[in-house]
This record gives C-alpha cells, structure tokens and sequence, in this order.
C-alpha cells in the first residue's frame, strides 16, 4: 500500500500519474500494461475532480495492490458525492471524468461523512 497527500492544485494531478506509475512499476506479478493504463487515468481523473469540484485545501491518494485488481482511493473534505454530468463537448468543462471511472472500475464505492468523502475504484489486475 501507497499513501500521498496533495495539495488542492493542478499540478497534483501530474503528481498523482506519477505516483500511479512509481507504485505500479514496484508491485509484482507485473500489471498489464492496459490494466495500468486504466489505473493511471482512474487515479488522474478522480484527483482531477478534486482540484476542480472539491473543497477543502489537499486529498489523498491510496493504492493498494490485490491479488485480483488494484484498489484506488481518493479522499478529500467535501462531503458532496460525485455527479455525472452531460459531457461538454464544445468548451472545456469536462463532464467525463466520473463516467470514465465507473467503466473502467470492476467496482466503485463513495463513502461521505462528516469529515469529507472517499472515493473507492477497484480496477482490472
């Protein structure tokens, strides 16, 4: 298991990939390398949806490695759950963050409380 904590800014997403790619590099048996590509962009849109929906000033981000996938968690302050969103295709406000998650996930969990919430993807290993 792999811990980080990262400030609320947008370079926390670069951060966040490459610490994805640092933890996936260091775990054996070896994922593959299209599993650790859906890793990778789980981990970069959920930190991405922090920085940009999100209150509170940092998250955290979780690995941890199963023997049938990888467990990817994010945690921030806002108790406010994800919502999917009709994808803006003409400008630049996303709205495919949150649907790409839940395709690429075998399974997602959102846990809220008082304290924030935490975001939980299990992914193909």
């Amino acid at each position: 298991m792999d811990r980080a904590t990262l400030d609320k800014q947008p370079e926390a997403v670069a951060l966040a990939r490459d610490f994805a790619r640092n933890f996936l590099d260091r775990i054996r048996p070896a994922v593959d390398p299209e599993d650790a590509a859906s890793v990778e962009l789980t981990v970069s849109e959920l930190v991405t949806n922090v920085v940009r929906h999100a209150r509170g000033t940092t998250c955290s981000l979780r690995l941890l490695a199963q023997p049938d996938g990888i467990a990817v968690e994010v945690a921030d302050a806002d108790p406010r759950p994800p919502r999917e969103r009709a994808p803006d295709l003409t400008a630049d406000t996303g709205g495919f963050g949150w649907p790409i998650v839940q395709q690429l996930a075998k399974a997602v969990t959102v846990s809220t409380g008082v304290g924030g919430k935490t975001i939980r993807a299990i992914l193909p290993r």
